[in-house]
């Protein structure tokens, strides 16, 4: 018997624990808040990164080639069986000493002087190609903010349908308990009474629907968020708020065509492959540089060389160049050529983006008015229907059809109302200034 009560306090400390952990684990989050944690924990925007760095190697790449180059060499020689050595210097000639090793060491150093431009050329490229990567992290911190727009209103979506079926279900369950006095008392019939309770059951269902859509919204925002999968995330009562929509939707275009990042990026890829196709001209020209070293030797009882400094000016000429074809300048027009294409698709792609996204929103906030004339109209039909069912002039079948046109057009005006919020948010990304 002691042994049952141990485990039973056991249990009950148990549960108390991870009721308490678990009420740890709620957090209000405010839709900014969330898009700054999911930009946090991103892990598109950490390849992003590592793409950044990518580009500011090359960069880094690009500027050593400005720098001098400097090498230095040395060998020590054993030789294991004598070498024959003949001088051939007038009084010297005939066999020399015996030669078992050599010591033999050299410094070069080359400054480049004139390579065409392509050092200079290569450098200014490589900084356009970083800054293209930065936009390009930029851009996906737009596309990422309206995702998690998207994902908070599907979760506050969820959370005000359940509470709006929560109501409902609770008159629907307080309406039941009124019919069975009722058919107690022979006022209605049973049949009316099962069609109520019918009702009701119907309410449980789609209760349990909106809170599976919770439950599941839920995860997702603790996915996109970096969140443990387990944290209950309560939404912003405030998340619906007043969208300007003032303005015509070619404010929205120039706006666009101004903050886009993408847009900016592939200026930046085309500026690039301009100073490429220049870079790839100038191959065929000479490069000269500046040269200099040093070389000493010794080789035991025979040969010491110090002091061997050498200056002078090197020119290089590839002379293959006359006869072969320029291959890498092909190659960059035709990127030249691809980037100028690729920027007229996307400002076309900007400007249909734009304009439907705007027409969307304005679609969107239509809709809001339409569904709150339905709501007000179900509210009176409801009111309407009750008063005659009460006199007996209306049957319940009208009664619970007229109430739940009432409960779908209370879900239709919340859902609407998020679904416009969300259709602002989906206009500022295509402009380019969700996270402004």
């Amino acid at each position: 018997m002691m042994q049952t009560i141990n485990k039973f306090l056991t249990a009950i400390i148990l549960i108390g624990f991870f009721s308490s952990v678990s009420a740890q684990e709620k957090r209000t989050i405010s839709l900014e808040e969330a898009v700054k944690l999911g930009i946090q924990n991103s892990k598109n925007l950490k390849i992003d990164q590592a793409q950044i760095e990518e580009s500011t190697a090359n960069l880094l790449a690009a500027k050593n080639k400005q720098l001098p180059e400097l090498t230095v060499s040395g060998s020590y020689l054993y030789l294991p069986l004598e070498p024959n050595v003949n001088l051939k210097i007038p009084g010297l000639a005939g066999g020399g000493p015996k030669v078992s090793n050599v010591l033999y060491g050299s410094a070069n150093v080359s400054v480049p002087i004139y390579s065409g431009g392509r050092i200079k050329y290569g450098i200014k490229s490589a900084e356009y190609l970083v800054e293209a990567s930065k936009l390009n992290s930029e851009n996906d911190k737009n596309a990422i903010a309206y995702n998690i727009s998207q994902a908070y209103n599907n979760l506050f979506k969820a959370n005000e349908v359940v509470k709006l079926l929560k109501e409902n279900l609770a008159s629907s369950q307080k309406r039941d308990q009124s019919f069975i006095k009722l058919e107690n008392n022979g006022v209605i019939a049973r049949n009316d009474r099962l069609k109520a309770q019918l009702q009701t059951s119907n309410i449980e269902l789609q209760l349990m629907e909106a809170e599976n859509n919770y439950s599941i919204a839920n995860i997702n925002m603790d996915l996109l968020l970096g969140l443990p999968d387990n944290t209950e995330i309560e939404v912003d009562s405030a998340y619906i708020g007043e969208d300007d929509l003032t303005k015509p939707d070619d404010y929205y275009l120039n706006l666009a065509r101004e903050s886009r990042n993408d847009l900016k990026a592939l200026d930046f890829q085309r500026k690039a492959a301009v100073l490429g196709t220049k870079s790839a001209k100038a191959e065929n020209l000479p490069s000269l540089a500046f040269t200099g070293g040093y070389v000493a030797a010794d080789i035991p009882k025979l040969l010491t060389i110090t002091n061997a400094v050498n200056v002078g000016v090197g020119i290089q000429y590839n002379l293959s160049n006359i006869w072969k074809k320029n291959s890498s300048y092909v190659q960059s027009k035709a990127r030249e050529q691809e980037l100028a294409a690729n920027n007229d698709l996307l400002n076309d792609n900007v400007t249909l983006e734009v304009k439907r996204d705007y027409q969307n929103d304005l679609y969107a906030h239509k809709k809001i008015d339409v569904y709150q004339r339905a709501l007000e109209q179900a509210e009176e039909n409801y009111r309407i229907t009750l008063n005659k069912y009460n006199a007996g002039l209306e049957t319940i079948t009208n009664l619970l059809d007229a109430d739940t046109a009432k409960i779908t057009a209370n879900v239709n005006v919340v859902t609407s109302k998020a679904d416009a919020a969300l259709a602002h948010k989906k206009l500022l990304q295509t402009t380019g200034i969700i996270n402004n």
